[in-house]
This record gives structure tokens, C-alpha cells and sequence, in this order.
């Protein structure tokens, strides 16, 4: 069982030396690390699987390292910290990193414990800014700056009480809210007849839980609605 802060790493590096160093440095730190050696598999692998940091070599085979930067900040839209490496150390080179959406930069050659302590310093800012800025359950995922929220990568659409109802469940998890709670931070001390919330909490299920995925939002008849990962015990 990993412990649930351990750092999951994706290292794009087409050096298997360098990059064998780097993942058995960091192994033994307690990361959790995945490897790719050309940037078509960096690529898909950042898209496709959960990272806290990518360690991304700016010269690769098939996709450079600036190409692959502005892809997943442009196109696949991950605000995953991505520090660079390269053998190039001038400041047009760093420019052009930190142009493309990288957040932090190393020169070829480095020493490890310095890789590993930019890392840290990265994901601990991230993981901080998440906890003011972003209410995660399961793959559920409320972002209270720009009020978008998504699912499984899909981004979901929602009007404004389920949304607000939403809120409050996700704050609240794992623990039930009791529809008076509900009803009280929706409507104040004015809520509408006992069907109106039964019908937006219709929409909001509808929403977040659609068929093929599990079931995050639960009803327990005549106390209240509970929003809770799979795993998570009540």
C-alpha cells in the first residue's frame, strides 16, 4: 500500500542511462515513477494517467520537449508542474521553456537530490494551491475559481443550485448533510415546496453520475444526500 502523499512522478527522458538513474533515485525517496523514452509516449502518458510532476528532457525523438510542453498546456489543458531538463543552459533556452508553460528548469548535468527537492518544492506548491482553489472527489473535480466541474475528464454542465448543492456535499465528504442543511444553504429560511430539492438533486445525480462509472452521490431516505468516493467508508 503507497502512502496516499507519496509523489507520482512521470519522467519523459530518451537517455535510458539518465533516466534509470533518475527513477531509482527517486524510488528509493518513495515516488511513485513512470518512465517514457520518446516524447509520443510522454505524451500519452501525461494525458492519460494522474501525475504530480513531469521531469520532461527538452530534446526527444518524436516529439521535442517544447512541442509536447504546449500540447498538454494548450490542447490537453493539465496544469500538472513540469520542470525541464537540457543541456542547453542559455537564457533564450529557458525563456522558450517557461514560454511554452514549463515551471521549473535544471541543466544537464545536476545532481539528483537537487531534482528531488525542485520536485518537492513543485508538487507541495500545487498540492496547496488544489486544497484553497479545488474540492476533489474521486475523479470528481470542482474548481471554485472558474466553477467548472468534471468527471472522469469530462467536463460537466450545471445550473446554479445543483452546482451550489454540489459545493457543500463535496465539502462535506464523506459525511451525510441532512436535506434541512441543504435546503438552508440554498434558500435561507425560505426553502420552496419538498419537491424542488428532490428535482435538482435529480439533475445533479444525472450529472456527475453517469451510467458506466460508480455511484458517488447517495440518497439515505428522509435524512439526507451523502457525496463519497467508491472506496471511502461512511
Amino acid at each position: 500500500m503507497h502512502d496516499a502523499q507519496a509523489i507520482s512522478v512521470l519522467i519523459v527522458e530518451d537517455s535510458q542511462d539518465l533516466a534509470a538513474n533518475i527513477a531509482d533515485y527517486l524510488e528509493a525517496k518513495g515516488y511513485l515513477v513512470d518512465v517514457a523514452m520518446d516524447g509520443v509516449t510522454g505524451l500519452h502518458l501525461a494525458v492519460t494517467q494522474p501525475h504530480d510532476v513531469i521531469v520532461l528532457d527538452l530534446m526527444l525523438p518524436g516529439i521535442d520537449g517544447l512541442t509536447l510542453c504546449r500540447r498538454l498546456r494548450q490542447d490537453a489543458q493539465s496544469s500538472v508542474p513540469i520542470l525541464m531538463l537540457t543541456a542547453r543552459a542559455t537564457l533564450d533556452d529557458k525563456a522558450a521553456g517557461f514560454g511554452e508553460g514549463a515551471d521549473d528548469y535544471l541543466v544537464k548535468p545536476f545532481e539528483l537530490r537537487e531534482l528531488d527537492l525542485r520536485l518537492r518544492a513543485l508538487t507541495r506548491r500545487t498540492r496547496a494551491g488544489e486544497n484553497l482553489h479545488q474540492l476533489k472527489v474521486s475523479d470528481l473535480i470542482f474548481d471554485l475559481d472558474t466553477f467548472s466541474v468534471q468527471r472522469a475528464g469530462q467536463f460537466l454542465t450545471l445550473p446554479a443550485v445543483p452546482m451550489k448543492i454540489l459545493e457543500l456535499l463535496m465539502k462535506r465528504t464523506p459525511s451525510v448533510v441532512r436535506r434541512r442543511e441543504i435546503e438552508q444553504a440554498v434558500w435561507g429560511d425560505s426553502p420552496p415546496d419538498s419537491d424542488a430539492l428532490r428535482v435538482h438533486m435529480h439533475t445533479l445525480r444525472s450529472a456527475i453520475d453517469p451510467p458506466g462509472l460508480p455511484p458517488l452521490l447517495h440518497t439515505l431516505r428522509g435524512i439526507g444526500y451523502q457525496l463519497k468516493a467508491p472506496d471511502a467508508t461512511s
